[in-house]
């Protein structure tokens, strides 16, 4: 006897994670592609390996704070335009609800509901949780959606962290001399990883996410390291 049909279906979505899957794989590029190629650069001036490694530190410190403040400032910014809004909602549900009804059930029809059926259902939805399905189906603001600064801010410095710590790792071992192939070719191996995990996370083509991920990074820190030699030898 076959039971498959008695069993509970759950189905995993990659929109599930596309909030903080975001995050994690930009905070990461940009702590790889940032962080080594600004010591790429340095590197290719000729400085020492000191100066390598202190600027590597000083980048990994740098774009984590800036990556925390730039993502909490425009996640606030996101969180309070949405207050706002159910604010406005909450008010117009109290002083309009027939008209607030007739929105709900013309959005159901537009999605293609009978007239009838989309009134019921509007009305149902309605009872149980008024904003809720005005603030889902009217602004399209979910729980999954929500923003949250905090988490955000975190979620990104830690990335940021994360990336760039195999470049100041490898400068910390490898001596001046070798510190632009080193940091290059571990950078692009990270790169690499990056582009599959994300591909992986978010149901992507693993070929395509890992080619774009390493011609970008690659790119930036050949133009870093090419910038880095050419006002190192005029300098």
């Amino acid at each position: 006897m076959d039971t498959a049909i008695d069993q509970p279906h759950h189905a995993v979505h990659y929109v599930n994670r596309v909030g903080w899957l975001r995050a994690t794989v930009l905070g990461a590029n940009d702590g790889i592609v940032s962080t080594a190629s600004l010591m790429t650069g340095i590197a290719a001036s000729g400085a020492d390996g000191q100066t390598i490694l202190l600027t590597g530190i000083a980048a990994l410190v740098a774009g984590a704070m800036s990556m925390a403040a730039g993502e909490y400032v425009s996640v606030s910014a996101q969180s309070d335009t949405e207050r706002a809004d159910l604010a406005k909602e909450r008010h117009a549900l109290a002083a309009q609800p027939d008209e607030e009804w007739a929105e709900l059930r013309d959005i159901y029809v537009e999605r293609g509901l009978t007239s009838d059926l989309a009134g019921q259902v509007a009305r149902q939805l309605m009872a149980a949780d008024a904003l809720g399905a005005h603030a889902r189906d009217e602004l399209g603001i979910s729980d999954m959606a929500t923003a949250r600064p905090v988490q955000a801010a975190l979620a990104s410095a830690a990335s940021f962290a994360a990336g760039a710590a195999p470049p100041v790792l490898v400068a910390a071992i490898v001596p001046a001399q070798s510190a632009i192939i080193a940091i290059v070719g571990l950078c692009l191996l990270c790169l690499a990883l990056l582009g599959y995990v994300g591909a992986r996370l978010g149901g992507a083509r693993v070929i395509r996410s890992i080619s774009r991920t390493l011609f970008w990074g690659a790119l930036a820190m050949a133009v870093t390291a090419g910038a880095g030699h050419l006002f190192g030898a005029a300098i």
